[in-house]
């Protein structure tokens, strides 16, 4: 039963629906099928627009709890099987309110292009209700399903569904599935998920403009809307000048922060909270926010020309100053075989995808305090962990590496190169590396092999610099060279955050800069008037 707190909350949420809607509960003989009847019944409880419908007879008697959304006697396309439980609660929730139009909605642009995906478009999504990522994967297709005339998608529990995940060999979630063919499996965001069922389903652009859609010409235009973007936009609309928001999803890394213990001044938030109070603080501006874009191209103005923005949409904008703040992402290992068994053996999460390696064998790559905090997750649930290093010794911080010696189960392999990740067609089975400490001018060190379950990587993060590449002067490491205001190489385009050379990686240091970096623009800007 859901608390009273709760469902007052609940109310408050449902208050503005307008369209009838109804959770059609399935027949089904499972023994945790009054637990979902429970939790359905107390929803339906916080609004008369929501009905719950009991005993929908399948053609079938289901060996497990399901249920569907309809939107005024139609079938809205958004299905669960098993419990929305835990982090998937909150997918429950949202479901209602976009099949209601409500909730966060992408503008019109976005839409489009998600209603121009060719049908019929049927999915699945398998989870784990302990999972942190696997509600952005299922909130995404539910409202493209929600928007969409032929989009059918189900969220499915995989501790509910053990005989289909053996079948397909789902190591890894959210795993989105069309039939039994994989379309993808771990953390991804609307933006790119859209991208990956335009490449598989195909588009149909008769409904669009064969045009590129103009977004119109700003004082500044900022990509990026993690905590440095966010700064940026704040104070150049507080200067006066026009300001737009280019984002791939607002709030960048910080979507994927848990605890956050060193903002001045706040002794503990979540990144999912503070990305709140920021998109709250930058909707307080008359900013423009274009959420669920990335920047193909851009084309700098010359002899006073504002830049131009070319987008992946085919949209496009104008800028008289531009700022990046792109931040940065995940690692990856670059070997053969790691993209082959991402979501079959290869995962980047030990806290969403180690309970699919319990009792088995993995592997952590990377001595750095993300890698051995996963090791020392994992040693709880696999029977042995290994963590490879590339280089001599640890970098993780000295209590953290004491713990992870002390486990019984771990063993800490340094100098160790990863080369393969070995797998049988279905799964990882093995992983090779090359041992440094034995190489030589003349020839490599000698490779071996481990026999594990899984691979998880966890080597740190790569400036997301793809699009200027050629424009702005970058370091080997591709950030962004920036000078003490966060000018670049390009007149006129900035740089700020975690994309830039600035030493210390830190929420803090990104907001001063993005800071920095606006009221740079804002001089410039007013000289270039004067």
């Amino acid at each position: 039963m859901l608390e009273k707190e709760i469902l007052e909350q609940l109310k408050t949420v449902f208050s503005s629906l307008d369209r009838s809607l109804t959770l059609r509960l399935s027949a089904s003989n499972h023994p945790q099928q009054k637990e979902l009847q429970e939790m359905l019944k107390a929803v339906a409880s916080t609004s008369d627009k929501i009905l719950l419908e009991e005993g929908v007879q399948p053609t079938e008697l289901l060996t497990y709890p399901h249920f569907e959304i309809w939107v005024e006697k139609k079938f809205s396309g958004i299905s669960f099987r098993g419990i929305p439980g835990g982090h998937e609660f909150s997918s429950l929730i949202l479901a209602l309110l976009y099949c209601d139009g409500k909730g966060k909605q992408p503008d019109e642009g976005v839409k489009s292009r998600i209603r121009s995906l060719r049908g019929p478009i049927r999915l699945h999504t398998f989870v784990s209700l302990s999972c942190e990522n696997c509600p952005d994967v299922v909130q995404a297709l539910n409202l493209m399903a929600s928007l969409h005339p032929d989009f059918e998608h189900q969220m499915v529990d995989g501790s509910m569904a053990q005989e289909d995940v053996q079948r397909l060999g789902v190591q890894g979630v959210p795993a989105v599935f069309a039939e039994d063919q994989l379309i993808h499996s771990g953390k991804l965001q609307l933006l790119d998920l859209l991208g990956n069922l335009e490449a598989f389903f195909g588009k149909d652009n008769s409904a669009r403009s064969e045009k590129p859609v103009e977004l119109g010409l700003y004082d500044v235009v900022v990509v990026g809307g993690g905590p440095a973007g966010a700064s940026a936009a704040i104070y150049t609309a507080r200067k006066g000048l026009s300001t737009a928001i280019v984002a791939e999803r607002f709030g960048g890394q910080l979507q994927e922060t848990l605890g956050i213990e060193n903002m001045i001044s706040v002794p503990y938030t979540e990144g999912v909270k503070l990305s709140a109070q920021l998109s709250e603080h930058v909707l307080s501006y008359p900013i423009q926010i274009l959420e669920h874009r990335r920047v193909n191209q851009i084309t700098p103005g010359e002899e006073g020309r504002p830049h131009l923005l070319e987008l992946e949409s085919g949209e496009t904008l104008q800028a008289h100053k531009l700022i990046v703040a792109t931040g940065a992402k995940w690692r990856e290992l670059g070997v053969p075989g790691e993209r082959e068994h991402i979501g079959s053996g290869v995962a980047f999460c030990a806290h969403c995808d180690g309970p699919f390696f319990k009792d088995k064998k993995v592997a952590v790559v990377g001595g750095g305090n993300s890698g051995v905090e996963a090791a020392i997750d994992l040693a709880g649930l696999a029977t042995h962990v290994t963590l490879l290093e590339f280089g001599e010794q640890l970098k993780a911080d000295g209590v953290l590496i004491e713990k992870l010696k002390a486990l019984n189960n771990a063993t800490i392999i340094t100098q160790a190169k990863t080369t393969q990740v070995l797998g049988d067609g279905k799964k990882v089975v093995g992983l090779e590396y090359e041992d440094r400490s034995q190489e030589t001018k003349d020839k490599p060190g000698p490779v071996h092999s481990l026999d594990v379950d899984g691979v998880f990587v966890q080597i740190g993060l790569l400036p997301n610099t793809q699009f200027v590449k050629g424009l702005l002067e970058l370091t080997p490491y591709g950030e962004i060279i920036v000078d003490s205001g966060g000018r670049t190489s390009v007149p006129g385009i900035y740089a700020a955050g975690d994309v830039t050379t600035i030493p210390f990686k830190q929420i803090v240091m990104a907001m001063g800069d993005g800071a920095k970096a606006a009221l740079t623009a804002f001089e410039d800007r007013m000289r270039q008037a004067g």
